[in-house]
Protein backbone atom coordinates (compact mmCIF):
# COMPACT_ATOMS: atom_id res chain seq x y z
CA UNK A 1 0.00 0.00 0.00
CA UNK A 2 1.34 3.42 -0.94
CA UNK A 3 0.36 5.09 2.33
CA UNK A 4 0.28 3.62 5.83
CA UNK A 5 0.78 -0.15 6.13
CA UNK A 6 -0.94 -0.36 9.52
CA UNK A 7 -3.48 -3.20 9.74
CA UNK A 8 -6.68 -2.43 11.61
CA UNK A 9 -9.67 -4.38 12.85
CA UNK A 10 -13.04 -2.70 12.47
CA UNK A 11 -16.37 -3.78 13.91
CA UNK A 12 -19.06 -3.79 11.27
CA UNK A 13 -21.86 -1.33 11.90
CA UNK A 14 -24.49 -3.94 11.01
CA UNK A 15 -23.98 -7.35 12.60
CA UNK A 16 -21.03 -8.84 14.45
CA UNK A 17 -18.60 -9.38 11.53
CA UNK A 18 -15.01 -8.22 11.93
CA UNK A 19 -13.18 -6.85 8.87
CA UNK A 20 -9.40 -6.57 8.93
CA UNK A 21 -8.06 -3.98 6.47
CA UNK A 22 -5.02 -1.78 6.10
CA UNK A 23 -5.35 1.79 7.28
CA UNK A 24 -6.76 3.76 4.32
CA UNK A 25 -4.63 6.43 2.73
CA UNK A 26 -5.97 9.99 2.89
CA UNK A 27 -5.41 11.69 -0.49
CA UNK A 28 -5.81 15.47 -0.79
CA UNK A 29 -5.88 17.87 -3.74
CA UNK A 30 -3.49 20.79 -4.27
CA UNK A 31 -3.63 23.56 -6.84
CA UNK A 32 -0.21 25.01 -5.97
CA UNK A 33 2.80 24.44 -3.68
CA UNK A 34 1.25 26.41 -0.81
CA UNK A 35 -1.82 24.18 -0.73
CA UNK A 36 0.31 21.04 -1.07
CA UNK A 37 2.25 21.98 2.05
CA UNK A 38 -1.00 22.74 3.87
CA UNK A 39 -2.45 19.35 2.93
CA UNK A 40 0.57 17.49 4.30
CA UNK A 41 0.74 19.60 7.46
CA UNK A 42 -2.91 18.87 8.24
CA UNK A 43 -2.57 15.12 7.82
CA UNK A 44 -2.75 14.03 4.18
CA UNK A 45 -0.80 10.86 3.44
CA UNK A 46 -0.60 11.83 -0.23
CA UNK A 47 -1.42 14.80 -2.47
CA UNK A 48 -2.45 14.82 -6.12
CA UNK A 49 -1.41 17.73 -8.31
CA UNK A 50 -1.40 18.82 -11.95
CA UNK A 51 1.25 20.29 -14.17
CA UNK A 52 0.71 23.12 -16.61
CA UNK A 53 -0.80 20.70 -19.16
CA UNK A 54 -2.44 17.27 -19.55
CA UNK A 55 -4.58 17.30 -16.41
CA UNK A 56 -8.31 17.92 -16.06
CA UNK A 57 -8.02 21.21 -14.17
CA UNK A 58 -6.45 23.52 -16.75
CA UNK A 59 -7.95 26.58 -15.02
CA UNK A 60 -6.31 25.75 -11.69
CA UNK A 61 -3.11 27.54 -10.68
CA UNK A 62 -1.21 24.24 -11.17
CA UNK A 63 2.52 23.60 -10.86
CA UNK A 64 5.42 24.73 -13.02
CA UNK A 65 8.17 22.21 -13.67
CA UNK A 66 10.37 23.75 -10.96
CA UNK A 67 7.51 23.96 -8.45
CA UNK A 68 6.58 20.34 -9.08
CA UNK A 69 10.13 19.09 -8.59
CA UNK A 70 10.55 21.12 -5.39
CA UNK A 71 7.14 20.07 -4.05
CA UNK A 72 7.80 16.37 -4.66
CA UNK A 73 11.10 16.64 -2.80
CA UNK A 74 9.45 18.56 0.07
CA UNK A 75 6.62 16.04 0.36
CA UNK A 76 9.03 13.10 0.44
CA UNK A 77 11.10 14.81 3.13
CA UNK A 78 7.90 15.17 5.16
CA UNK A 79 6.70 11.60 4.72
CA UNK A 80 4.02 12.15 2.06
CA UNK A 81 3.50 10.92 -1.48
CA UNK A 82 2.74 13.01 -4.58
CA UNK A 83 0.64 11.78 -7.51
CA UNK A 84 0.65 13.75 -10.77
CA UNK A 85 -2.49 13.91 -12.91
CA UNK A 86 -2.13 13.32 -16.63
CA UNK A 87 -5.73 12.23 -17.08
CA UNK A 88 -6.92 14.12 -20.17
CA UNK A 89 -8.38 12.28 -23.14
CA UNK A 90 -5.65 13.18 -25.59
CA UNK A 91 -6.14 14.29 -29.18
CA UNK A 92 -3.43 13.75 -31.80
CA UNK A 93 -2.09 17.23 -31.20
CA UNK A 94 -1.51 16.40 -27.52
CA UNK A 95 0.68 13.34 -27.98
CA UNK A 96 4.02 14.84 -28.95
CA UNK A 97 4.01 17.21 -25.99
CA UNK A 98 2.90 14.39 -23.70
CA UNK A 99 6.02 12.41 -24.60
CA UNK A 100 8.25 15.28 -23.49
CA UNK A 101 6.16 15.76 -20.35
CA UNK A 102 6.56 12.12 -19.30
CA UNK A 103 10.32 12.35 -19.84
CA UNK A 104 10.38 15.30 -17.43
CA UNK A 105 8.26 13.43 -14.88
CA UNK A 106 10.67 10.51 -15.02
CA UNK A 107 13.38 12.81 -13.67
CA UNK A 108 11.12 14.25 -10.93
CA UNK A 109 9.98 10.81 -9.72
CA UNK A 110 6.47 11.38 -8.37
CA UNK A 111 4.99 8.39 -6.57
CA UNK A 112 2.36 7.72 -9.24
CA UNK A 113 0.69 9.10 -12.36
CA UNK A 114 -3.10 9.41 -12.64
CA UNK A 115 -4.13 8.43 -16.19
CA UNK A 116 -7.39 7.59 -17.94
CA UNK A 117 -6.60 7.50 -21.69
CA UNK A 118 -5.09 4.18 -22.91
CA UNK A 119 -2.86 6.14 -25.30
CA UNK A 120 -1.49 8.26 -22.47
CA UNK A 121 -1.06 5.05 -20.47
CA UNK A 122 1.13 3.56 -23.21
CA UNK A 123 3.22 6.73 -23.41
CA UNK A 124 3.72 6.72 -19.65
CA UNK A 125 4.82 3.07 -19.72
CA UNK A 126 7.26 3.88 -22.53
CA UNK A 127 8.85 7.05 -21.17
CA UNK A 128 8.68 6.61 -17.38
CA UNK A 129 8.19 2.88 -16.73
CA UNK A 130 9.50 3.12 -13.16
CA UNK A 131 6.60 5.32 -12.01
CA UNK A 132 3.39 3.46 -11.03
CA UNK A 133 0.17 4.35 -12.83
CA UNK A 134 -3.17 4.82 -11.08
CA UNK A 135 -6.22 4.64 -13.35
CA UNK A 136 -8.39 7.75 -13.01
CA UNK A 137 -12.12 7.77 -12.33
CA UNK A 138 -12.46 9.27 -15.84
CA UNK A 139 -11.83 5.77 -17.23
CA UNK A 140 -15.31 4.65 -16.03
CA UNK A 141 -14.16 1.91 -13.68
CA UNK A 142 -17.48 0.35 -12.73
CA UNK A 143 -16.91 -3.42 -12.43
CA UNK A 144 -14.35 -5.94 -11.23
CA UNK A 145 -13.47 -7.09 -14.76
CA UNK A 146 -12.30 -3.55 -15.56
CA UNK A 147 -10.17 -3.58 -12.41
CA UNK A 148 -8.75 -6.95 -13.44
CA UNK A 149 -7.99 -5.68 -16.95
CA UNK A 150 -5.90 -2.83 -15.60
CA UNK A 151 -4.28 -5.15 -13.05
CA UNK A 152 -3.15 -7.38 -15.91
CA UNK A 153 -1.50 -4.31 -17.48
CA UNK A 154 0.60 -3.87 -14.34
CA UNK A 155 -1.64 -1.31 -12.60
CA UNK A 156 -1.99 -1.68 -8.84
CA UNK A 157 -4.54 1.06 -8.10
CA UNK A 158 -7.82 1.94 -9.82
CA UNK A 159 -10.10 4.87 -8.91
CA UNK A 160 -13.78 3.95 -8.70
CA UNK A 161 -16.35 5.61 -10.88
CA UNK A 162 -18.43 7.89 -8.69
CA UNK A 163 -21.59 6.07 -9.77
CA UNK A 164 -20.68 2.99 -7.71
CA UNK A 165 -22.48 2.05 -4.51
CA UNK A 166 -20.76 0.68 -1.42
CA UNK A 167 -22.30 -2.71 -2.18
CA UNK A 168 -20.76 -2.69 -5.65
CA UNK A 169 -17.38 -1.65 -4.28
CA UNK A 170 -17.54 -4.47 -1.75
CA UNK A 171 -18.24 -6.92 -4.56
CA UNK A 172 -15.30 -5.57 -6.57
CA UNK A 173 -13.04 -5.91 -3.53
CA UNK A 174 -13.93 -9.61 -3.22
CA UNK A 175 -13.32 -10.29 -6.91
CA UNK A 176 -9.96 -8.58 -7.45
CA UNK A 177 -6.45 -9.48 -6.22
CA UNK A 178 -5.61 -8.33 -2.70
CA UNK A 179 -2.79 -6.11 -3.95
CA UNK A 180 -5.07 -4.26 -6.38
CA UNK A 181 -5.97 -1.11 -4.47
CA UNK A 182 -9.32 0.67 -4.64
CA UNK A 183 -9.35 4.47 -4.49
CA UNK A 184 -12.65 6.32 -4.12
CA UNK A 185 -13.83 9.90 -3.76
CA UNK A 186 -15.24 10.62 -0.31
CA UNK A 187 -15.69 14.40 -0.40
CA UNK A 188 -16.14 17.30 -2.81
CA UNK A 189 -17.99 18.51 -5.88
CA UNK A 190 -20.12 16.09 -7.88
CA UNK A 191 -20.33 16.12 -11.68
CA UNK A 192 -23.66 15.66 -13.48
CA UNK A 193 -22.03 13.64 -16.28
CA UNK A 194 -21.06 9.99 -16.22
CA UNK A 195 -17.72 9.74 -14.38
CA UNK A 196 -17.06 13.34 -15.34
CA UNK A 197 -16.98 12.70 -19.09
CA UNK A 198 -19.03 15.70 -20.13
CA UNK A 199 -19.83 17.21 -23.55
CA UNK A 200 -21.79 20.23 -22.32
CA UNK A 201 -18.76 22.48 -22.02
CA UNK A 202 -17.58 21.70 -25.55
CA UNK A 203 -20.98 22.40 -27.08
CA UNK A 204 -21.93 25.49 -25.07
CA UNK A 205 -18.58 27.17 -24.47
CA UNK A 206 -16.15 25.62 -26.92
CA UNK A 207 -14.04 24.37 -24.00
CA UNK A 208 -13.27 20.64 -23.87
CA UNK A 209 -13.89 19.30 -20.37
CA UNK A 210 -12.12 16.08 -21.27
CA UNK A 211 -8.93 18.01 -21.97
CA UNK A 212 -9.06 20.05 -18.80
CA UNK A 213 -10.92 23.20 -19.88
CA UNK A 214 -14.39 22.70 -18.37
CA UNK A 215 -16.53 25.86 -18.19
CA UNK A 216 -18.83 24.19 -15.59
CA UNK A 217 -22.10 24.70 -17.51
CA UNK A 218 -23.80 22.30 -15.09
CA UNK A 219 -23.69 25.17 -12.55
CA UNK A 220 -25.57 27.59 -14.85
CA UNK A 221 -29.23 28.49 -14.55
CA UNK A 222 -31.48 26.98 -17.24
CA UNK A 223 -35.05 27.43 -18.49
CA UNK A 224 -37.19 25.62 -21.08
CA UNK A 225 -38.08 27.18 -24.45
CA UNK A 226 -40.92 25.80 -26.58
CA UNK A 227 -39.85 25.41 -30.24
CA UNK A 228 -42.59 27.59 -31.78
CA UNK A 229 -42.29 30.36 -29.17
CA UNK A 230 -38.63 31.47 -29.13
CA UNK A 231 -37.88 34.03 -26.48
CA UNK A 232 -40.58 32.74 -24.12
CA UNK A 233 -38.67 31.15 -21.25
CA UNK A 234 -40.53 28.64 -19.11
CA UNK A 235 -38.86 28.13 -15.72
CA UNK A 236 -38.77 24.75 -14.05
CA UNK A 237 -39.61 25.90 -10.55
CA UNK A 238 -37.39 24.76 -7.70
CA UNK A 239 -36.87 27.74 -5.41
CA UNK A 240 -37.00 31.49 -5.40
CA UNK A 241 -33.36 31.77 -6.50
CA UNK A 242 -33.73 29.92 -9.79
CA UNK A 243 -33.55 26.50 -11.38
CA UNK A 244 -30.32 24.55 -11.37
CA UNK A 245 -31.40 21.16 -12.71
CA UNK A 246 -27.85 19.84 -13.24
CA UNK A 247 -26.11 21.38 -10.23
CA UNK A 248 -25.50 18.63 -7.69
CA UNK A 249 -24.53 19.05 -4.06
CA UNK A 250 -21.15 18.22 -2.57
CA UNK A 251 -20.28 14.64 -1.70
CA UNK A 252 -19.64 14.15 2.02
CA UNK A 253 -18.94 10.72 3.50
CA UNK A 254 -17.44 11.86 6.80
CA UNK A 255 -20.36 10.28 8.66
CA UNK A 256 -19.74 6.89 7.00
CA UNK A 257 -16.02 6.26 7.45
CA UNK A 258 -16.56 2.80 9.04
CA UNK A 259 -18.70 1.68 6.09
CA UNK A 260 -16.10 2.95 3.59
CA UNK A 261 -13.39 1.00 5.38
CA UNK A 262 -15.49 -2.14 5.65
CA UNK A 263 -16.15 -2.01 1.90
CA UNK A 264 -12.41 -2.36 1.36
CA UNK A 265 -11.52 1.10 0.04
CA UNK A 266 -7.76 1.58 0.29
CA UNK A 267 -7.60 5.31 -0.43
CA UNK A 268 -10.03 8.07 0.57
CA UNK A 269 -9.85 10.85 -2.02
CA UNK A 270 -10.91 14.46 -1.50
CA UNK A 271 -11.92 16.44 -4.60
CA UNK A 272 -10.85 20.05 -5.02
CA UNK A 273 -7.83 21.03 -7.14
CA UNK A 274 -9.37 24.48 -7.54
CA UNK A 275 -9.71 25.01 -3.77
CA UNK A 276 -7.66 27.22 -1.46
CA UNK A 277 -5.60 26.30 1.60
CA UNK A 278 -8.48 26.94 4.04
CA UNK A 279 -10.72 24.37 2.30
CA UNK A 280 -7.94 21.78 2.19
CA UNK A 281 -6.91 22.30 5.81
CA UNK A 282 -10.49 22.08 7.14
CA UNK A 283 -11.37 19.03 5.05
CA UNK A 284 -8.15 17.08 5.46
CA UNK A 285 -8.12 17.76 9.20
CA UNK A 286 -11.65 16.45 9.65
CA UNK A 287 -11.11 13.25 7.66
CA UNK A 288 -7.70 12.69 9.27
CA UNK A 289 -9.29 12.72 12.72
CA UNK A 290 -12.17 10.46 11.65
CA UNK A 291 -9.86 7.90 10.03
CA UNK A 292 -7.52 7.86 13.02
CA UNK A 293 -10.37 7.30 15.47
CA UNK A 294 -11.85 4.46 13.39
CA UNK A 295 -8.55 2.72 12.68
CA UNK A 296 -7.69 3.02 16.36
CA UNK A 297 -10.87 1.11 17.15
CA UNK A 298 -12.53 4.06 18.89
CA UNK A 299 -15.85 4.02 17.05
CA UNK A 300 -17.59 5.50 20.09
CA UNK A 301 -15.15 8.43 20.04
CA UNK A 302 -15.71 8.81 16.29
CA UNK A 303 -19.47 9.04 16.74
CA UNK A 304 -19.04 11.44 19.66
CA UNK A 305 -16.76 13.80 17.70
CA UNK A 306 -18.64 13.54 14.41
CA UNK A 307 -20.93 16.60 14.89
CA UNK A 308 -17.92 18.84 15.58
CA UNK A 309 -16.02 17.39 12.62
CA UNK A 310 -19.01 17.93 10.33
CA UNK A 311 -19.17 21.53 11.54
CA UNK A 312 -15.49 21.88 10.71
CA UNK A 313 -16.25 20.91 7.11
CA UNK A 314 -18.59 23.88 6.94
CA UNK A 315 -15.88 26.37 7.98
CA UNK A 316 -14.94 26.98 4.35
CA UNK A 317 -16.91 27.15 1.09
CA UNK A 318 -19.38 24.30 0.63
CA UNK A 319 -22.64 23.28 -1.02
CA UNK A 320 -25.31 21.16 0.61
CA UNK A 321 -23.92 17.73 1.36
CA UNK A 322 -25.00 14.43 -0.19
CA UNK A 323 -23.83 10.82 0.00
CA UNK A 324 -23.97 10.57 -3.79
CA UNK A 325 -24.44 7.04 -5.13
CA UNK A 326 -22.89 5.20 -2.20
CA UNK A 327 -26.21 3.94 -0.84
CA UNK A 328 -27.90 3.25 -4.16
CA UNK A 329 -29.39 5.46 -6.81
CA UNK A 330 -30.21 8.79 -5.14
CA UNK A 331 -33.45 10.61 -5.60
CA UNK A 332 -33.78 14.26 -6.50
CA UNK A 333 -33.65 15.42 -2.87
CA UNK A 334 -30.60 13.30 -2.06
CA UNK A 335 -28.56 14.81 -4.90
CA UNK A 336 -29.59 18.34 -3.81
CA UNK A 337 -30.05 20.05 -7.19
CA UNK A 338 -30.03 23.55 -5.82
CA UNK A 339 -28.56 27.01 -6.24
CA UNK A 340 -25.16 27.18 -7.91
CA UNK A 341 -23.75 29.35 -5.13
CA UNK A 342 -21.55 28.21 -2.26
CA UNK A 343 -22.16 28.79 1.41
CA UNK A 344 -19.14 30.60 2.85
CA UNK A 345 -18.67 29.29 6.36
CA UNK A 346 -15.41 31.13 6.92
CA UNK A 347 -13.03 33.49 5.16
CA UNK A 348 -9.36 32.64 4.73
CA UNK A 349 -7.08 35.23 6.30
CA UNK A 350 -3.71 33.63 5.55
CA UNK A 351 -1.05 31.18 6.74
CA UNK A 352 0.93 31.81 9.91
CA UNK A 353 4.71 32.30 9.55
CA UNK A 354 7.42 32.80 12.20
CA UNK A 355 5.20 32.71 15.33
CA UNK A 356 6.75 33.52 18.70
CA UNK A 357 5.41 34.21 22.16
CA UNK A 358 5.48 37.82 23.39
CA UNK A 359 4.26 39.70 26.44
CA UNK A 360 1.10 40.58 24.47
CA UNK A 361 0.37 36.97 23.57
CA UNK A 362 1.80 35.82 20.25
CA UNK A 363 3.33 37.62 17.26
CA UNK A 364 3.58 36.19 13.74
CA UNK A 365 3.97 37.16 10.12
CA UNK A 366 1.13 36.71 7.67
CA UNK A 367 0.64 37.10 3.93
CA UNK A 368 -2.83 38.60 4.14
CA UNK A 369 -5.56 37.06 1.94
CA UNK A 370 -8.59 39.07 3.08
CA UNK A 371 -9.03 42.26 5.06
CA UNK A 372 -9.01 42.19 8.85
CA UNK A 373 -8.61 44.90 11.50
CA UNK A 374 -7.27 45.54 14.97
CA UNK A 375 -9.82 44.38 17.55
CA UNK A 376 -11.23 41.58 15.41
CA UNK A 377 -11.46 38.02 16.66
CA UNK A 378 -10.03 35.40 14.30
CA UNK A 379 -9.49 31.66 14.63
CA UNK A 380 -6.32 29.64 14.04
CA UNK A 381 -6.86 26.05 12.89
CA UNK A 382 -4.05 24.02 14.47
CA UNK A 383 -2.26 21.37 12.45
CA UNK A 384 -2.41 18.79 15.22
CA UNK A 385 -6.13 19.31 15.76
CA UNK A 386 -8.11 21.92 17.64
CA UNK A 387 -8.39 25.67 17.31
CA UNK A 388 -7.28 28.87 19.06
CA UNK A 389 -9.27 32.09 19.22
CA UNK A 390 -7.12 35.15 18.58
CA UNK A 391 -7.91 38.80 19.28
CA UNK A 392 -5.93 41.05 16.96
CA UNK A 393 -4.03 43.55 19.12
CA UNK A 394 -1.75 45.07 16.51
CA UNK A 395 -0.84 45.06 12.81
CA UNK A 396 2.38 46.36 11.24
CA UNK A 397 3.38 46.51 7.60
CA UNK A 398 6.70 45.29 6.21
CA UNK A 399 8.38 48.57 7.19
CA UNK A 400 7.14 48.31 10.80
CA UNK A 401 4.46 51.00 10.50
CA UNK A 402 1.41 50.39 12.69
CA UNK A 403 -1.93 49.99 10.85
CA UNK A 404 -5.53 49.76 11.99
CA UNK A 405 -6.29 47.17 9.30
CA UNK A 406 -4.68 45.04 6.60
CA UNK A 407 -6.80 45.86 3.55
CA UNK A 408 -4.67 44.69 0.61
CA UNK A 409 -4.67 40.99 -0.44
CA UNK A 410 -1.14 39.64 -0.62
CA UNK A 411 0.25 42.24 1.79
CA UNK A 412 2.92 40.93 4.18
CA UNK A 413 2.13 42.02 7.73
CA UNK A 414 3.25 41.34 11.28
CA UNK A 415 0.38 40.56 13.63
CA UNK A 416 0.25 40.65 17.41
CA UNK A 417 -2.66 38.78 18.96
CA UNK A 418 -3.97 37.92 22.38
CA UNK A 419 -4.66 34.25 23.03
CA UNK A 420 -6.24 32.33 25.92
CA UNK A 421 -3.87 31.85 28.85
CA UNK A 422 -1.68 28.78 28.55
CA UNK A 423 -2.13 28.43 24.78
CA UNK A 424 0.45 30.96 23.62
CA UNK A 425 2.95 28.33 22.47
CA UNK A 426 0.53 26.21 20.41
CA UNK A 427 0.60 28.33 17.24
CA UNK A 428 2.91 26.85 14.59
CA UNK A 429 4.26 27.83 11.21
CA UNK A 430 1.73 26.78 8.58
CA UNK A 431 -1.40 27.11 10.76
CA UNK A 432 -4.40 28.49 8.89
CA UNK A 433 -6.02 31.71 10.10
CA UNK A 434 -9.70 32.33 9.33
CA UNK A 435 -12.67 34.55 10.15
CA UNK A 436 -15.80 32.53 10.90
CA UNK A 437 -19.11 33.42 9.35
CA UNK A 438 -22.13 34.08 11.50
CA UNK A 439 -25.45 32.33 11.10
CA UNK A 440 -26.64 28.75 10.68
CA UNK A 441 -24.15 26.36 9.06
CA UNK A 442 -26.10 23.16 9.67
CA UNK A 443 -28.18 23.02 6.48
Amino acid sequence: MTGSEQSIQLSATAGDRQTVRKKPELLAPAKDPEVLRTAVRYGADAVYIGGEAYSLRAKARNFSREEMADSIDWAHENGACVYVTANIYAHESDLEGAEAYFRELREMRPDALLISDPGMFLLARQYCPEIPVHISTQANNTNHMTFRFWYDQGVRRVVCARELSLAEISRIRREIPEDCEIEAFVHGSMCISYSGRCLLSSYLAGRDANRGACAHPCRWQYALVEETRPGLYLPVEENDRGTYIMNGGDLCMLGHVPELMEAGIDCFKIEGRMKNALYVAQTVGAYRRAIDLCTGGDLEGYRRELPALEQQLRRCTWRKFTTGFYFGRPGREEMVYDSNSYTEGAVWMGIVEEPHVTDAGVTFKLKQRNKFSVGERLTALLQGGGEIDLEIAGIRDAEGTAMESAPHPGQLVEVTAGVPAGREGLLRRGDILRRDATGDLTV
